[in-house]
């Protein structure tokens, strides 16, 4: 028998940055490395991953990292990791293989680690083994992960809906899970995003009718916004523009690339001559494809209204399609973009995230799952505390008991020991890495609070020329602001600042010696100034000063 360690690095009360752990006496098994994207809070980050000093510190016994599927939330980490832990076994089927072979090449990291499997191909690890089985997801390949122990199962279902006109490779396995759950399932963590509603997901996560609607009401360019790795809803679109005159033009590198492998490796359909190129971006009835390259959502659209974009402007008898519902997070920002576009004259459509769905188990989802797999101990992951809570109880009314749901925080461990819950109370220590750019590593909490306060308060920067040989002020002060105050209504108090900042810098110079102690000008002008400051305009504005000698 075994003790059995079950936590979260990432993805609860939360949505994205999943990763979950889970630890099988010597042996780690790693499920999922998942990005978020950045949000109001924190200022200038591109997005967030999870802590995982926890797999560096154990990198002995990590067996592997198993991806369900090729979305961000679930694979955007990856190739941070990778980067700390290089001969890191990363396991994946072919299509998320390929996804993250692209972003790994953009990192320019190796790949001498990635190992292809195939959905329903046992992978043997000594006494244990891993299990993929293919579920129904918006992207091809998605799979759940069954790890077998001596005490049982342990079932991690990744991202899925019940669809059964879902077919090929987003088909799911219905037959496989069920005979996994009568074989004994230890622990089922089951996704929670979409547990508060009623009913199954499917219909609402497909939405041919309302693209073909759209496509028939608004005859001139349309420009839709799509996820990259939704490839069911690109597919969608390909399939309701076929039917009409018109062509599609894919713009940005990401898109065109994911696109092209899909369409070569058979995932996308359409016939060559639809895909038109930039000659035919003006054409009256062309349907522009654009996304988003590892940024804030809608950031590619924000840049085509604002007319930055190289290629695309605005007309008004352009009709945006947003072709994906807003989920939790982008609400207000998806509402500021479409009163953007119409302050343009711009029609503008988006999915009601009411009607339609993305393609995550609502409750009757859960209860199937559930009845499936028949666990002993449930966990609820991936998705808000609320949602989680919602989940668990699901799990209550389907006759679970209490006391074997397990609704937890990320970094509190879940131990099983000979098959049974232990009340030995564990933690292990979690963070969010937060990746400004291209940079490496972490962005510290006083980077954050120095954008903060620049945001808020805005900058002064004072400069002063001195003589080199006998100290006196020859230049300035000159004053320089940037979101402080509004210059040309506030002249006194830049003229009381300089008128200042110049008797700080004169009380400072020693007539005798000659010697000026700049950090002791700099200290005062920043403690004087800062009060002056908030006195007059009650703000605290960054204070910079720059003192030369010529």
């Amino acid at each position: 028998m075994s003790k059995i360690k079950i936590f979260s690095l990432g993805g609860l009360n939360e949505n994205g940055k999943n990763m979950y752990v889970v630890e099988v006496d010597e042996s780690i098994f790693v499920f999922d490395a998942g990005l978020k994207y950045d949000n109001e809070r924190t200022l200038g980050i591109d997005y967030i991953i999870p802590n995982f000093d926890y797999l560096i510190q154990n990198k002995e016994k990590i067996k592997g990292l198993f991806l369900t599927h090729g979305h961000d939330s679930n694979i955007g980490a990856t190739p941070d990791i990778l980067k700390e832990l290089p001969d890191l076994p990363v396991y994946a089927t072919k299509f998320t293989m390929e996804i993250l072979k692209q972003d790994l090449s953009q990192e320019q990291l190796k790949t001498a680690q990635l190992k292809e499997i195939r959905p329903h191909s046992k992978l043997e690890f000594g006494k244990l083994s891993i299990f993929p089985i293919s579920v129904t997801h918006s992207i091809p390949d998605a799979v759940c992960y069954v790890l077998y122990t001596e005490d049982g199962a342990i079932v991690y279902t990744g991202d899925f809906v019940f669809d059964s006109t879902m077919m090929g490779n987003y088909k799911t396995d219905i037959g496989k899970l069920a005979y996994v759950g009568k074989q004994g399932v230890l622990c089922l963590l089951c996704e929670s995003m979409y547990a508060e509603r009623i009913g199954h997901t499917s219909p609402n996560n497909r939405v041919s009718d309302f693209i073909r609607d759209v496509l028939a009401k608004n005859e001139h360019r349309i420009i839709a916004t799509v996820f990259p790795a939704h490839i069911y809803r690109i597919q969608e679109i390909f399939n309701e523009v076929s039917k009409t005159h018109r062509k599609i033009v894919i713009m940005g590198k990401m898109l065109q690339d994911t696109i092209n492998k899909a369409i070569a490796m058979k995932y996308l359909t359409i016939e060559p001559n639809r895909i038109g190129d930039l000659s035919n971006l003006n054409d009256k009835e062309v349907v522009v494809l654009i996304s988003d390259e590892k940024e804030k959502p809608l950031a590619n659209l924000e840049k085509i209204i604002k007319g930055f974009d190289k290629y695309i402007k605005l007309k008004e008898t352009d009709t945006v399609f947003i072709t994906e519902p807003a989920y939790e997070g982008i609400e207000k920002r998806l509402a500021v973009v479409m009163d953007d576009i119409a302050k343009m004259g711009v029609n503008a459509v988006s999915l009601s995230s009411k009607k339609h769905l993305l393609h995550h188990a609502s409750r009757e989802d859960v209860m199937l799952m559930i009845n499936l797999m028949n666990p002993k101990y449930y966990f609820p992951v991936k998705g808000e505390y609320r949602h989680q809570y919602a989940n668990a109880m699901i799990a209550e009314e389907l006759g679970i008991p209490k006391e074997n749901i397990l609704l937890k925080q990320n970094g509190d461990v879940v131990e099983f020991v000979d098959g049974v819950l232990s009340d030995h109370l564990e933690h292990v220590e979690v963070d969010d890495i937060l990746i400004d750019g291209k940079s490496q590593g972490d962005i510290g909490e006083l980077v954050l609070k120095d954008r903060e306060m620049l945001g808020e308060n805005g900058i002064v920067i004072l400069s002063c020329t001195l003589d080199r040989v006998t100290k006196q002020v020859i230049a300035g002060p000159e004053i320089l602001t940037r979101g402080f105050i509004f210059v040309k209504e506030n002249q006194d108090l830049l003229e009381e600042t300089k008128r200042l900042a110049l008797e700080l810098i004169q009380n400072n110079i020693q007539s005798d010696t000659k010697r000026v102690d700049y950090t002791k000008i700099k200290t005062e002008v920043r403690e004087k100034l800062g009060k002056y400051f908030y006195k007059q305009t009650e703000c605290k504005p960054m204070i910079i000063t720059v003192i030369q000698e010529v």
